[in-house]
């Protein structure tokens, strides 16, 4: 190591710490803590440090591709190391990069980067970019729910095509406002969906591919060459434009023509590549990045502007979003007066307090951001934690396991939190009301229409301002009506599993309304009595217990009771066949079966008076297989429990039919 200044190899040591703690909590945690212009200046100023000094401490960051993998996922070795590009925020950079030779520009997608593997014609497997480019992870089973991902193409011969798993937009705003923690990013949303064990959840949130890089045998002279042959196999393909001449003005033209704002999905700069592939090949990489192409980031212009307000917002799980609000000032012909305060650490970190002078960026031209306190006067959140918007509970501070902190309503009858109870019942496995959708009851009980599942029945006393609501009209509130009215006649175990019981789910609900001969009333005389309820099968003394403390629960109580002045409890007409193989037997269903969805067979199960649960262990007596049933099949082999097909599954019923 050469003389370096202690100070000077101390802000090394931090910068370095810093930079792997993002790559951690942006690539395998999807939960960066810090903004994509603040982890930009960390490497800036690292690498501004070790080209001054001439030193650069072993396995350095700026000369490495970022990432990692996940220790779930099957790790995959690339065939070839996937780098980086240069990056520049200097219009300057590029041209003086291009020199007299054509440049194919071209979005630089922000989003998760993969690499797919084709052979005879078929795709064969998904991989993200992963640990410096090196190894990365098997993502194929979510890689196949993909919008626009060929599963079959022309090509006979191996190929690679490397390209960006994102998500628009568009469906990312409709999505967000379905998850329990809404997205800041829609990078964040990709990484984490792709990475998704069940390829369902990753279905459910529309991702895209689009590529941009081709990894083949065949001889290509010009990147345009490539992109065509991509395209006439199946790909979408990132749009590009070929500059033959790039002088400053023509260069700059092309640039300015290239608005973020404009394009359907995120995008965080300008990729600029030579045509010529051959003469990029030639140029050779650095650890890093290849010098084959230049990344062109957008400089971000800062604004100056007062810090007066932080908004909260309280979500079903009871975390609080944080939002600035700020005098408005004019980004890009556009007023902006709020910017999404992602966390704690943030808030501490800009040191902000009301009444602040700050400045104000939005970042890839789209989002808006504080950049920096200029005042720093540190007064929010020190004295006093504020008061959920709610119900009026004095919030607290929660730590997450990777150091996050969060606000929190800890009030479990916090009127936000109740919209998810009320969701949980509307669902379609217990109380089955169509309509009910989760945006609409968090509309509901906002306007103080719902209080309590009673409610729900009631709603028509609200029919005027319903039809007027957005989004309703006199055809909508009609079918809401008729599902409320015809969810009223529905089995006991339903509305027990609607009411949200500690522990006591479908399969608890169904054991305790057959132990009861299907009889409210004689369930509710057992909890007066306090009866044992660990005497029923599969009880225990915590189920137990649960029961009680529910029963008891005066604001529980002022939540339930009143539904049962509408609802109808049926005694199911179909009765479990006393000699059937599954009856009292625990069965798990494994991957996909042609017959039965997930919720469909599970609700054959316990028709059965079998016990379906999630997990394969020793207590389990049978499991019914499916497509691509995976690590459950794998471990009840192990432990030679009896595997059935469908078919074999459905013979079983016959015979005892």
């Amino acid at each position: 190591m050469p003389n370096l200044p202690q100070d000077i190899q101390e802000r090394m040591l931090d910068l370095i710490r810093r930079i792997r703690q993002a790559d951690q909590e942006y690539y395998v945690l999807n939960e960066p803590t810090i903004t994509d212009r603040e982890y930009d200046m960390l490497r800036d100023e690292l690498k501004d440090l070790e080209e001054k000094y001439g030193f650069a401490f072993p396995d350095s960051p700026t000369d490495r591709v970022s990432g990692d993998v996940s220790n779930i996922l099957k790790q995959v070795r690339h065939t070839q190391p996937m780098l980086s590009a240069n990056k520049t925020k200097d219009v300057r950079e590029i041209e003086k990069f291009a020199g007299n030779r054509p440049v194919v520009m071209s979005w630089k997608l922000d989003g998760l980067t993969l690499v797919l593997r084709y052979k005879d014609g078929v795709f064969q497997q998904g991989i993200t970019r992963g640990r410096n480019g090196i190894v990365g992870e098997d993502v194929t089973h979510t890689v196949k729910t993909f919008l626009n991902v060929p599963m079959r193409v022309h090509e006979k011969r191996y190929f690679e095509v490397r390209g960006e798993g994102v998500i628009s937009w568009k469906n990312f705003d409709e999505l967000n406002q379905a998850l329990e923690t809404p997205y800041g990013h829609p990078r964040n949303l990709a990484s984490g969906s792709v990475r998704q064990l069940d390829p369902e959840k990753c279905r459910e949130r529309k991702l895209e591919f689009w590529a941009f890089e081709l990894i083949s045998d065949r001889k290509f002279e010009t990147k345009i060459d490539q992109m065509v042959f991509m395209e006439a196999n199946g790909f979408s393909v990132v749009p590009n434009h070929l500059l033959a001449y790039t002088d400053m003005d023509a260069l700059q033209d092309a640039i300015d023509a290239m608005q973020p704002k404009d394009y359907e999905y995120p995008v965080d700069g300008l990729i600029f590549e030579y045509d010529d592939l051959e003469y990029g090949k030639s140029l050779g990489a650095t650890g890093h990045h290849r010098n084959s192409l230049m990344a062109l980031k957008w400089a971000d212009e800062l604004f100056e502007t007062t810090l007066r307000d932080v908004e909260l917002a309280t979500t079903r799980t009871g975390k609080v979003s944080m939002t600035a609000v700020f005098d408005p000032v004019e980004i890009d012909h556009t007023n902006v007066n709020k910017a999404y305060l992602h966390n704690v650490n943030n808030v501490r970190k800009l040191r902000l307090g009301i009444g602040d002078r700050i400045t104000v960026y939005k970042a890839n031209m789209i989002i808006p951001q504080i950049a920096e306190n200029l005042t720093r006067s540190d007064t929010y959140l020190q004295d006093k934690l504020p008061i959920c918007p709610c119900c009026g509970n004095e919030l607290e501070i929660v730590t997450s396991a990777n150091g996050t902190m969060d606000l929190y309503c800890n009030n479990p009858h916090c009127s936000a939190k109740l919209v998810q109870r009320f969701v949980h019942f509307c669902s379609k496995t217990r109380m089955e009301i169509n309509g009910l959708s989760e945006q609409t009851l968090s509309k509901f009980v906002s306007k103080g229409w719902i209080k309590n599942f009673g409610d729900l029945y009631g709603i028509d006393k609200y029919r005027d301002e319903i039809v007027e609501t957005d989004g309703f009209g006199k055809k909508s509130y009609e079918k809401l009506i008729d599902a409320i009215e015809s969810s009223r006649d529905r089995t006991m175990d339903k509305f027990l599993a609607g009411l949200g019981i500690p522990q006591i789910g479908r399969n608890a609900s169904l054991e305790l309304a057959r132990y009861f001969d299907w009889s409210w009333e004689q369930f509710e005389q057992a909890l007066k009595e306090h009866a044992d309820f660990s005497e029923i099968k599969d009880f225990g003394r915590t189920m137990s217990d649960n029961l009680i403390n529910w029963y008891y629960d005066p604001h529980e109580e002022s939540l339930w009771r009143p539904a049962l002045e509408y609802v109808r409890f049926q005694v199911p007409e179909t009765k479990v066949i006393e000699s059937n193989p599954f009856l009292g037997k625990t069965v798990v269903a494994t991957g996909k079966l042609d017959n039965y969805s997930r919720d469909g067979i599970k609700e054959k199960l316990i028709s059965l008076g079998a016990k379906p649960t999630g997990s394969v262990s020793e207590r389990t007596d049978y499991v019914i297989t499916g497509e691509k049933a995976g690590g459950k099949l794998k471990k009840a082999r192990e432990l030679s429990i009896r595997i059935l097909t469908e078919s074999e599954f459905e013979d079983m019923l016959l015979e005892t039919s």
